[in-house]
Formats: structure tokens, sequence, C-alpha cells
């Protein structure tokens, strides 16, 4: 493993600490729950908004906290949900007149900490609305999930409850948003290589020079089936197709669609799928109105990429064009 590293128990809190000495006069670090949160939160006038997951997927979370965007993240270890305890005592830190929301992506332990996390939390008398983030098509279930995961398309459902929250949006509204943007958004991944956890020190699972893994999970989860590789176009035209045939979306739709790096690809190569998606979905009759080529959800260190689509409205579009400031600015 060649990483720059030193213990890799600290990658975690290393990191974090590297995040906020960046951003001095706008995020705050509390080592105590892997906690990176705005400097001004809470605020009595706008609903609290945090995510958790694992660390592993950055810049997913701790990177987009700020004004527009999340309160508060507290991630768990590497690919790790975070300790119930974390959950409840951000939740407590960002305790608003207004509320806190939970936005959680769909893994067995996320929604396990979360839940425990809130029902502690609703106990002080904290009033927490939840919206659940599963945009994934590749698969039904897998190892971490009940249900579809949610991936990269939590952006989305961040950046529109992010907007709508600075606006004033109460916590039933936010919670109803999050979970229509969350309804007209679907993704699909695949994968050119494993990735390598610090602590393990050796790849997650093992891909044959000359082989991928089609819907990949961004924990190294098994996708759809394993084949040989092939071209650019090919892997775009068929992840598209999974995508677009899901919702559905159909002729005549706007949408938003994300190209999203795993964390080991080029960018130079991420354009190059923008590209065909951008050309396919305008043989379908669907354009795009917004697009996001880069990382924003990644698994380290994998090569591989992640496909995104939202269908949009006016609503929607004006809260994705809503200001945003983040320690790494992707919106």
């Amino acid at each position: 493993m060649k990483k720059f590293v030193n213990d890799p128990k600290q990658y975690v809190p290393e990191m974090l600490k590297g995040i906020a000495l960046a951003n001095p006069t706008t995020l705050k670090y509390v080592p105590e729950y892997n906690l990176i949160m705005r400097a001004d939160a809470p605020n009595a006038n706008k609903v609290s908004i945090m995510q958790g997951s694992g660390s592993g997927h950055e810049p997913a979370h701790v990177m987009i906290v700020g004004r527009g965007m999340l309160d508060a993240a507290c991630p768990g270890d590497v690919f790790a949900a975070p300790p119930m305890d974390y959950v409840y005592e951000t939740t407590k830190l960002l305790a608003s007149p207004k509320g806190v929301l939970h936005i959680i992506n769909n893994y067995t332990g996320d929604r396990m900490a979360f839940d425990m996390g809130r029902e502690m939390a609703e106990a002080d008398g904290i009033r927490v609305g939840t919206v659940m983030v599963d945009d994934d098509v590749s698969v039904k279930d897998s190892t971490y999930t009940v249900g579809r995961r949610g991936v990269a398309g939590n952006f989305f459902v961040i950046k529109a409850l992010g907007a709508a929250s600075e606006q004033g949006a109460d916590l039933d509204a936010l919670v109803e948003l999050g979970k229509r943007v969350n309804s007209v958004t679907r993704s699909m991944g695949m994968a050119l290589t494993s990735c390598t956890p610090p602590a393990k020190g050796s790849p997650l699972f093992e891909l044959g020079d000359d082989e991928m893994e089609m819907g990949v999970g961004i924990h190294g989860e098994p996708g759809r089936r394993r084949e040989k590789l092939t071209n650019a176009n090919a892997i775009v035209d068929e992840m598209l197709e999974a995508v677009v045939s899901d919702l559905p979306y159909k002729q005549g739709d706007n949408v938003a669609l994300m190209i999203n790096g795993l964390g080991g690809t080029p960018i130079s190569e991420l354009y190059i799928l923008y590209a065909r998606a951008h050309d396919q979905l305008a043989a379908r009759g669907i354009n795009v109105q917004r697009s996001y080529v880069g990382n924003y959800c990644t698994s380290l260190d994998m090569a591989g990429y992640s496909l995104t689509l939202v269908r949009l409205d006016d609503e929607l579009v004006k809260l994705l064009e809503a200001p945003a400031e983040v320690a790494v600015r992707i919106f």
C-alpha cells in the first residue's frame, strides 16, 4: 500500500483536523464525535441539516459543510457508519428551535445509528425530521442495505434542502422536499479497479486486468455482474439505459446529469463519459439542463464512475442554482 498515512487508526481524525485548519473561520471540528460543523451553527432562524455515513467517500460529506449545504457531518471510520452517540451528540449541538433534519443514505448501519440517535434526541425534546436517500438502481439489496443503496444522488438532496433551509423552509416542508428530490433521482456505478482502505492495507476485492464490475457499490459491494472490460461508449450506454428506464425518464424531460468519479479516475476520462451520456440523452429527447462532472461521492482510490440523473422542475432548478459556500467548491 502506497498512501500518505501515519497511523491508519488516525486516518479520519487527521483528515478532519486538516479540513478544519484549512477553513478556520467557517468550520469547527469536534474530535470526540468526528464532527465537522459550521462555525455559526446552530442558527435559530433555520432548520439544521446533518449527514453521517462512513468516511472514504470524500468530498462527501465532511467537505460539503457550509452555507447552503450541510450544517454538520459526523462520519464513522472508513466505510463504517457513525456510532449512535455521534449522531445523538451532533443532533444536540445542532438543536435549533426550527428542528434538525437527518439525511441518511440507505445502509443498514447508518439507519440503525440515526434511528437510535433520533430517538434519544427526541426524548430530549429536540424535533427531528428524516430523509432517506436510495437512488442506486444497480441492485435492490446488498451486503449493507435493505432496499436500494444511497449513492451520489444524495448531493442533489443535500443541495436542495440546504438552499431551502437557508430560505427559511420549516422542517415538515424540508422532509417533503427531500423525499420529492430523491423520488426523481437515479444513479448507477461501475468499477475498473478495487480500492484500498488504509486499515486493511490491501485491495478490498480483486478485479482482473481485463474485468470490470457493473453496478458496484461505493463500499465495493458486488454489483449486477462482473464482465470483460469494453470501451467507454458501451459502458455509458448500458448504464444510461439502466438509469433512464428505471424512473423512467422520458422525451421532453429536463434533467441534471452527474458523472461522478469514484476517486481514481482522471477528470479527462470523466468528460469522455459525460460527452457520450449527453449525446445519448439528446438522442432520446431528454434535455441536459445542468451538468456536474467531478468527484462528489468517491470510494477512496477506486477507478470507476457513477452516472446520476435528476428530473428537474422550476423549483428544483432554483434551489440547485442557489449560492453555497463549502470547503470544496463543487456546486
